[in-house]
């Protein structure tokens, strides 16, 4: 089979701008619950997508590590190429897939960092392994070898044993959202597209898309 020929009709449910929920956060929140309980793989993961001062996009899938109310956050390496992207261009959209579920979430808004206090928390809380990564790797930054890198690695072991403490380029950051799609596959491509977009008021207004 060709891969023009690759296709799945989706079949499994449908979404209606008359039942889903009057806030955004609170259908992602549903939606969130419902891959758990699923047990979709990989469901904290998604694309992110940032443009650079050029206009240049680029992509790669980063883990979600908390919403609410004020947005979504994702920690990284402040140096790193997306780090850079995000300080030209504070704009970016995130891109949820659970396949399993027929569904995907597109989010759209503007970026800021979180919290010195947040990124402490938080990177105090994760494995010690990946605690001593975060120091021994420059992100995006070319290197001759793996060998190099593990030699990195060891060094900040060597210095820092079991409590690294959090690099300065090290944190957060939070999409606040301005726009949210809610895509459900049904069949013969005639897909549900819900969509949320911020008013100058601050409420939401929901919309159908034709798909």
């Amino acid at each position: 089979m060709s891969i023009a020929h690759l296709r799945k009709d989706y079949q499994l449910a449908s979404l209606s701008e008359n039942e889903v929920a009057a806030d955004p956060f609170t259908q992602f929140s549903a939606w969130f619950e419902q891959a758990m309980k699923a047990e979709v793989p990989e469901l904290n993961a998604m694309s992110l997508s940032t443009v650079n001062a050029e206009g240049k996009p680029s992509s790669r899938i980063v883990l979600i590590k908390d919403f609410d109310q004020r947005g979504f956050t994702w920690f990284t390496n402040y140096d790193s190429r997306k780090g850079r992207e995000l300080e030209s261009n504070p704009h970016a959209a995130l891109l949820f897939f659970w396949s399993a579920l027929e569904r995907q979430v597109r989010i759209e808004g503007r970026i800021e960092k979180i919290s010195l206090q947040e990124n402490d928390t938080y990177f105090h809380s994760r494995p010690v392994g990946s605690r001593q990564s975060a120091l021994a790797s420059a992100q995006s930054q070319e290197i001759a070898n793996r060998a190099e890198l593990e030699l990195k690695l060891a060094k900040v072991i060597e210095q820092f044993g079991e409590q690294p403490p959090r690099p300065e380029h090290w944190g957060g950051y939070r999409l606040v959202p301005e726009m949210l799609e809610f895509w459900q596959g049904r069949s013969s491509r005639l897909h549900d597209r819900i969509v949320y977009r911020k008013q100058d008021n601050g409420e939401w207004k929901i919309i159908r898309l034709q798909p």
